[in-house]
């Protein structure tokens, strides 16, 4: 306050405002300011390119940053909701239907990180708001909260710190919270020079001797997926690739449709004399629901290598259809069958959704695998970059742990 020649006290002014209206105008804009850069944040670091990745690791500053918990809400909305931009078309090219429902399983998705990013959001800054986000990011990294827990910045760090393993994690989680607390300039300055000098070193994964991965391009509207012409067909690229010199293929999700005794004797009969071992996804139905599942498939013989521990929710994982004696789609085999054997190599598997989310990769490695397979059916996807965000974060988690991996997708 200052006060005239009249002794009498007045605002002091401000380029030419009184100061509570300056206040009034900063407010917002900054709050717009945070909310408009946790959105950039999301489309730049999730574009599907994994170079990109690291920049989402500003997220926790943003969250940090917020002057209120209703802004926080906007903030971590923003964020994700940009990250995941691809799932109302993906869903309404999967269901043939509107943008309606896409929308809404898009807002649905978002919600369980928006309310825990809020209900731990504090004012207060210091440590205390670093153990709060750290609060948040386990819980968005394992059941329930984490069945939804995509785009999580952690998984950057096998961008930023390729081949430190389990050391690299814990650094990249120290600088998550680092970046939350009074020393965010300092963690902000050693996290950039880090993205840059990780774009600049970057190296894909490699992948096995005499492994390959074969992408299909086969469709999936007609509910026709994976009928017998479809099989020979994917039987057919097999023998291309046995000819090339591979040993192990891999195909996609659900690439040999839904498991018989009748499928399984055309594929016997097929690769009967093929000195190749087929790792094949499938459907294996009974009375309850299905298994998505890898079969390993040889000219000898058939066998489940794994099934799927979080099938997509409410697309295929349905668990609330058995409270009304409906087959309950999809099971979720959550924790089990982390590591499996395939010929003669331990196997991290990932289907699909379980390279989006954080629990199924960390399990596997902590066992841990000589390599990752990493498949997928993403016909839906068209015009998304749902499956080049798969591929890149199953790309980061194989350079994390310094792992080879092979991919295969139906695009």
């Amino acid at each position: 306050m200052t006060r005239d020649i009249s002794g009498r006290s007045r605002p002091t002014v401000f380029w030419g405002l009184p100061v509570r209206y300056s206040l009034l105008i900063r407010e917002p804009l900054r709050s717009i300011a945070l909310v408009c850069a946790a959105v950039l944040v999301g489309l730049v670091g999730w574009s599907g390119n994994p170079l990109t990745l690291p920049v989402a690791m500003f997220f926790p500053a943003l969250w940090a940053f917020s002057p209120s918990r209703l802004v926080t809400a906007a903030i971590s909305a923003g964020y994700f909701l940009a990250a995941a931009r691809g799932l109302p078309e993906g869903v309404a090219n999967f269901y043939g239907s509107g943008l309606g429902a896409g929308f809404a399983l898009w807002f649905a998705a978002a919600s369980g990180f928006v309310i825990v990013h809020t209900a731990l959001w504090t004012a207060r800054p210091g440590w205390g708001r670093a153990l709060r986000y750290c609060i948040a990011a386990v819980a968005m990294s394992v059941p329930p909260f984490g069945i939804a827990g995509w785009a999580h910045p952690i998984t950057a760090a096998g961008v930023v710190f390729p081949g430190w393993g389990w050391f690299g994690l814990a650094v990249a989680a120290i600088g998550l919270l680092v970046i939350t607390s009074k020393a965010w300039p300092i963690a902000t300055l050693v996290l950039g020079g880090l993205c840059l000098w990780s774009a600049a070193m970057w190296t894909p994964p490699d992948m096995p001797q005499g492994w390959v991965g074969v992408d299909t391009t086969f469709r999936g509207e007609s509910g026709q997926y994976a009928d017998y012409a479809q099989q020979i067909e994917t039987i057919e690229l097999i023998k291309a690739a046995a000819g090339e010199g591979a040993k192990v293929i891999v195909l996609p999700e659900s690439a040999a449709g839904i498991w018989t005794p009748t499928a399984a004797h055309l594929w016997t009969r097929e690769l009967t004399g093929l000195d190749v071992t087929v790792n094949a996804g499938a459907i294996i139905v009974n009375e309850t629901g299905y298994d998505n599942v890898m079969m390993e498939i040889t000219g000898e013989g058939i066998s489940v290598l794994y099934s799927e521990r979080m099938p997509v929710p409410v697309s295929m994982w349905q668990p609330w259809l058995a409270w009304t004696g409906a087959p309950a789609g999809a099971r979720a085999h959550f924790f089990a069958n982390p590591l499996v054997d395939l010929a003669g190599r331990r196997v991290a598997p990932l289907i699909c959704y379980e390279q989006l989310i954080i629990w199924p990769i960390l399990q596997s490695a902590f066992h841990p695998p000589d390599v990752i397979v990493a498949t997928g059916n993403g016909w839906w996807t068209d015009n998304t970059n749902i499956v080049a965000i798969q591929k890149a974060s199953a790309q980061a988690w194989a350079r994390l742990f310094n792992l080879p991996l092979v991919m295969a997708f139906n695009l």
